[in-house]
């Protein structure tokens, strides 16, 4: 092995090991010994920069804490165009969205499309180099950010108010006070599930690429019901149509199996719940339903509906649902039964209780509550906005009102 062909051996096995200095410095001190044109052929450095390192090991004992010298490198490239930077701000400003005559129309602001509309309008620019202008700009990748409320009522924060004081004297008296709604419908089988999960690395599970019900299992329909000074939930998980009879009979559920023991003395009950969906406040069968419910138990009902577009503020939302979503996290709910165990497993560190059962039973849809069906109710409605605002009263065994 000649000479040359050794320092290119040394040289092969510490490059990947050093950075730009380390080169150089290990080339210089090879010079040394063999001179610099040897050592350039051997390892393909410049023998400008292997001068430049021996006059650096000359220099002093202790490197400097720089690679390069002050100044040295490539240009940044929005120094080199002095257009690209106000270019680029045009290209991607949110107004040119949808405009004909810029480059982006309708599309996303990508590095690579960004680049090819910079490229068309002469800049030289890589990809890699629009994260590094987009900076300089202060631009940064975001989402989007709800804040916008919307068209609200002119009497939303007022039934808010009522809705409190409502709670507030029901709490006082020792009376339940409850929050109910749907949740969102489940696909039932080996269908993906949002949200990840610890499992062995290269073990995940196995779902169905499409998701197309499956005939035989269905969706499952959770309606909770959540007791809001105990911290208790109740969810019965239905398996047809999220119907008014089906929410009224979760709360039965929930009176029958937790209700009476945790309230043995009430004898009136506060619903609090959206204004939409099976416990609307116009669905005739909601309230002909809660009467029965109100002659079965003997107890007064009071219902409060939030205003519209204020579901969110519904606490089962944020106190139960939510927690359930986090439970089943990339899980596949891949049977019924499978479903109520997760959500009776739903804990919280400020001790939130969870049962749940399943309703195997089939709701008829569109059933039609008459005119003389709605006038035999005992129903007493506030004076506050009576189509938010009511009281449900038990009637007589034959069906006459009670006179209170």
């Amino acid at each position: 092995m000649d000479k040359e062909e050794a320092i290119r051996c040394r040289f092969l096995v510490v490059r990947d090991s050093l950075d730009e200095r380390g080169r150089r410095l290990f080339a210089a001190a090879e010079a040394t010994v063999s001179g610099i044109a040897a050592v350039s052929r051997a390892t393909g450095i410049a023998r400008s920069t292997i001068g430049r390192g021996i006059k650096e090991l000359k220099a002093c004992q202790q490197l400097p804490g720089r690679i390069r010298r002050a100044g040295a490198g490539r240009r940044f490239r929005a120094d080199e165009d002095p257009t690209l930077l106000e270019d680029l701000r045009k290209t991607v400003e949110p107004s040119t969205m949808g405009d004909p005559m810029r480059p982006l129309v309708w599309v996303s602001k990508s590095r690579v499309k960004l680049s090819d509309a910079l490229k068309e309008m002469g800049h030289d620019v890589s990809p890699n180099t629009i994260p590094i202008l987009l900076e300089r700009l202060d631009y940064r990748r975001q989402v989007n950010r709800k804040t916008k409320e919307g068209a609200n009522h002119p009497d939303r924060d007022a039934q808010f108010e009522h809705i409190n004081s409502q709670a507030i004297d029901f709490q006082n008296n020792e009376q339940p006070v409850i929050s109910i709604d749907c949740k969102k419908k489940e696909l039932v089988g080996d269908f993906k599930s949002n949200g990840s999960d610890y499992r062995p690395s290269g073990c995940p599970d196995q779902v169905q690429v499409h998701d197309f019900i499956n005939k035989d299992l269905g969706k499952a329909v959770p309606y909770g019901v959540y007791d809001i000074a105990t911290n208790e939930g109740w969810i019965t998980v239905g398996i047809d149509h999220d119907t008014a009879e089906f929410a009224v009979n979760s709360i039965r559920c929930w009176w029958d199996r937790m209700g009476k023991q945790r309230y043995p003395t009430a004898h009136s009950i506060l619903i609090t719940c959206d204004g939409g969906g099976s416990n609307g406040s116009r669905v005739r069968l909601w309230k002909r339903e809660l009467q029965r419910l109100s002659n079965e138990t003997g107890i007064s009902i009071t219902v409060c509906h939030y205003p519209p577009g204020t579901s969110k503020w519904n606490k089962i939302e944020h106190r139960l649902f939510c927690h359930i979503s986090q439970n089943w996290r990339g899980q596949p709910l891949i049977n019924r039964q499978v479903i109520v165990d997760l959500i009776a497993k739903t804990t919280t560190k400020t001790g939130l209780l969870v049962r749940s059962e399943l309703d195997t039973r089939n709701y008829e849809k569109a059933i039609k509550v008459t005119e003389a069906e709605m006038n035999s109710l005992n129903i007493e409605r506030n004076t506050w906005h009576p189509d938010w605002n009511y009281s449900i009263r038990p009637q007589e065994s034959d069906g006459s009102k009670v006179m209170l």
